[in-house]
């Protein structure tokens, strides 16, 4: 911001007229104008005996945003996408905790029925949770579409600090699964088991531990990325108050991404059901998340 604009941002956040200031300045109105309209400059003294009436630096003052030391959450945005961001890391979690948990019950001996009676559970509490996060974040952002960019620079740095941390340990927990996998499996085939049940319950349980490492990893990554989002203001007001193009684009997204999931959800319980194949049907999910991700990807180029 210019000076001018430092100004007329400073007076207005008083809620003095040009007027007033004048007085305050001794100066005449026509001055205070031309300073605010960039016409002109005041001299030294009366820059510092600004900068003493609105406590604000000379550096600030003069080539600064003097807006973001007064900003405000005004509508508690911070404390909501905080919420928001830990909901939807822990449904991501809990799901695919879910078919941890289904594994390894069947790898330790519970019928394979029961375990999915388990699984089913968790399920239902992490769509539960989706469709009560899905709803309040539509309607904090119905009734607040614009939201003033409250965070300083400073507070920015630190998240994309956090950011780098978060993604690098959930990588590195996703890649200490992928060793686990290898480890085990090499363990397994040295036992030399003959029997077949033997065999799937050893299966059972070594894809349960690694779908419960990769829970923990994708919860991480998920909040991880929820947290930097939330500091981009300009992006939450760009979504929320879109072009007609983009608000078109939009719902084609959202309209594909729901058939992609329902054809995951079927395929899902078709292997799982009629192949009984359970240790692998949840790659159905991923798959689907993934096709979403390029789908979205792909609609939102040159934006």
């Amino acid at each position: 911001m210019s000076f001018g604009e430092n100004l007329q941002y400073l007076r207005k956040q008083k809620e003095i007229t040009q007027e007033q200031l004048a007085e305050q300045l001794e100066v005449s109105r026509q001055s205070v104008s031309k300073w605010e309209s960039g016409q002109s400059y005041p001299e030294m003294e009366k820059l510092l005996q600004i900068c003493s009436m609105f406590h604000c630096n000379m550096d600030t003052l003069m080539q600064g945003d003097v807006s973001q030391a007064f900003a405000k959450d005004s509508y508690g945005y911070d404390k909501f996408k905080n919420t928001l961001s830990k909901m939807i890391a822990a449904g991501v979690g809990i799901l695919l905790f879910g078919i941890s948990l289904m594994m390894l019950l069947c790898g330790a001996g519970i019928e394979e029925d029961i375990a999915t009676a388990v699984f089913f559970v968790l399920l239902i509490v992490s769509v539960i949770i989706f469709i009560v996060t899905g709803m309040q974040s539509g309607r904090f952002c119905e009734k607040y579409p614009q939201i003033e960019d409250f965070y300083t620079e400073e507070e920015k740095e630190q998240a994309y600090k956090r950011f780098i941390i978060g993604i690098a340990v959930g990588v590195g927990l996703i890649l200490v699964g992928c060793l686990f996998l290898i480890v085990a499996d090499f363990r397994v085939e040295k036992m030399q088991l003959t029997d077949k049940l033997q065999m799937e319950k050893w299966d059972y349980i070594i894809n349960g531990i690694f779908m419960m490492i990769v829970a923990a990893a994708a919860s991480l990554l998920t909040f991880t990325a929820l947290q930097k989002e939330k500091y981009n203001v300009k992006d939450y007001n760009k979504e929320n108050n879109p072009s007609p193009e983009r608000k078109k684009r939009n719902e084609l997204i959202g309209k594909l991404c729901g058939c992609i999931m329902l054809v995951a959800t079927i395929v899902f319980f078709l292997i799982g059901f009629i192949e009984g194949g359970w240790a692998v049907s949840w790659f159905a999910f991923v798959a689907g998340g993934i096709l979403c991700s390029i789908v979205a990807i792909a609609l939102s180029r040159g934006e």
